[in-house]
């Protein structure tokens, strides 16, 4: 039996995570021309083409995205035998790239991190901030929080708390306008909406008792991150739902107001995500273990 072309599987994996040939050739201290060679090597031996490729962009082909996930896993599981042959775990050391929320990351991964790495000097985190939905396996993340309803995938994911989310506008709305005794009356507000959610122009809503309830909303702002929404909110512009750890701060000191308390926004939840596979570097575990126990933390604390 022919054994696997094991090195051009690794270089497979690695010009999809730099999307180039070049910048897998730099990763990996190879030459262009070695990284392209095990490409067309491994396109031989599959039959199929990996990347359509011009003179300014390298893209995926629909053969090169279905086994590109296999591809991180031969190579992740490599590097996983040879972190333990060599006793990592005892001294876990290199590079974890990990993928956050841009408000809940500057808020709560930041000082994480800095407990994490005085335990850890040998390990370095590429920490990529970002309200945009990232492609785990593409782009070489090791590690991503979302904050959301998951829907079903392949990713492996570990849910680490609630996070509560709050119908919220200043007391000079409010005052204004008037507060919302149901769901159904912010169809008559103006309405802040968040851009990454599949129908932002829809807000649901569910009661203690059972009883849910849906609105379609319209305001004068739509944007991908929520503390972009706090000045506008402040200034008494408008109304927006918003998670606990973007507008504590203002709840406690009274520049927004929270209304209809009763009623939840759905089980949102934090969670931590890893690529499909049952092995890891020792450095990512290390850090999905201070995670887990840092955010659960975090999650359960008081507002």
């Amino acid at each position: 039996m022919k054994l696997p072309d094991f090195e051009a599987w690794g270089i497979f994996a690695s010009v999809v995570e730099h999307r180039s040939f070049s910048g897998a050739a730099v990763a990996l201290g190879m030459s262009k021309a070695t990284v392209s060679k095990a490409i067309s090597r491994l396109e031989a031996r599959l039959g199929t083409t990996l990347f359509h490729r011009t003179s300014r962009r390298l893209t995926l082909t629909d053969s090169g995205s279905a086994l590109a996930e296999r591809a991180q896993r031969i190579l992740t599981e490599g590097q996983c035998a040879e972190e333990q042959a060599l006793d990592a775990a005892s001294a876990p050391a290199g590079l974890v790239r990990v993928a956050a929320p841009l408000t809940f990351g500057i808020k709560h991964l930041g000082p994480v991190f800095a407990d994490f790495l005085a335990l850890h000097p040998a390990i370095r985190i590429d920490l990529r901030l970002s309200d945009a939905f990232v492609d785990i396996v593409g782009d070489g993340i090791d590690i991503a929080i979302r904050i959301a309803e998951l829907p079903d995938s392949s990713l492996r994911a570990r849910r680490l708390g609630p996070v509560t989310a709050h119908i919220v506008a200043s007391p000079a709305y409010w005052e204004k306008h008037g507060r919302p005794r149901h769901p159904a009356d912010l169809a008559h507000h103006a309405c802040f909406t968040y851009a990454n959610t599949s129908n932002p122009d829809v807000w649901r809503f569910r009661k203690a008792g059972g009883e849910e309830a849906s609105v379609r909303v319209e305001g004068p702002i739509r944007t991908d991150n929520g503390d972009a929404m706090l000045p506008a909110l402040r200034a008494g512009l408008g109304v927006a739902v918003l998670p606990g750890f973007v507008i504590d701060e203002d709840l406690a000191v009274g520049t927004l107001e929270a209304v209809l308390p009763e009623w939840s926004t759905g089980s949102v939840a934090l969670h931590l995500i890893t690529p499909p596979g049952t092995l890891r570097p020792a450095r990512v575990e290390v850090l999905i273990d201070f995670l887990t126990e840092s955010l659960r933390r975090t999650c359960a604390e008081p507002r």
